[in-house]
């Protein structure tokens, strides 16, 4: 069964959530703040996070960094629900680290339509990470990557594209993280850096496993 944690700081959304979810085989759990949604979600491991943005104690972007920091819920998924203009608040959700933004008011026949999506997509992504790991193994040590079709040696930039994109299948990073990542804060490079080694990268390895999400960034397949 798979587990959504909802963390809210409006008790009617929760309640109302919960009890429409919980009708269509979800086992839910609910939290009234960052703080307590951080440690539900560590002590319940759920599939799926709803978090709103504006929360006392700890605010919707700082739970989200929260969770993507710790390991042990580095394959949840992040949707944000928020009443912020939709522009402003996708932008800071992904950057954040969310995989989706639902805007509020919340419109239940709408919720129940995307989150079936994203359930069908965690299932995919299951799959996707277990081909990853049998088909692509990379050699840290001498940056070379090995498929089914051979080996390769990448450059160290290339090679650490790769390895970030590989480390969470389905995962969609932002061009802002892949920056931080793999060239640091401190680095200046061009707005075409990225695109350019994505293209060297999708050359190599094959097309179909790098997928751009519009505007925002990459995710591993």
């Amino acid at each position: 069964m798979f587990r959504i944690l909802i963390i809210d700081d409006e008790t009617d959304i929760l309640e109302f959530v919960k009890y429409n979810l919980s009708r269509d085989g979800y086992e839910v759990y609910t939290a009234c703040n960052g703080s307590e949604g951080l440690r539900t979600a560590v002590e319940v491991r759920p599939h799926l996070i709803l978090l709103d943005m504006m929360m006392p104690v700890m605010n919707g972007v700082e739970t989200c960094r929260a969770i993507r920091s710790n390991d042990e819920l580095k394959h949840t998924m992040v949707v944000f629900l928020s009443a912020l203009s939709q522009e402003e608040a996708q932008l800071t959700g992904y950057e954040a680290g969310a995989d989706d933004y639902i805007a509020k008011p919340i419109r239940m026949n709408l919720l129940r339509s995307r989150i079936g999506a994203i359930m069908k997509r965690i299932e995919a992504d299951s799959h996707a990470a277990a081909d990853a790991t049998a088909g692509i193994t990379l050699d840290r040590e001498h940056f070379v990557v090995r498929t089914a079709d051979g080996e390769l040696t990448l450059p160290r930039k290339e090679f650490a594209l790769l390895e970030l994109l590989i480390s969470s299948p389905g995962r969609l990073f932002t061009r802002e993280k892949i920056y931080s990542t793999v060239w640091g804060k401190d680095v200046v490079v061009g707005d075409r850096t990225i695109d350019v080694h994505i293209r060297k990268l999708r050359q190599k390895i094959g097309g179909e496993h790098i997928v751009t999400v519009k505007g925002v960034g990459y995710k591993f397949e």
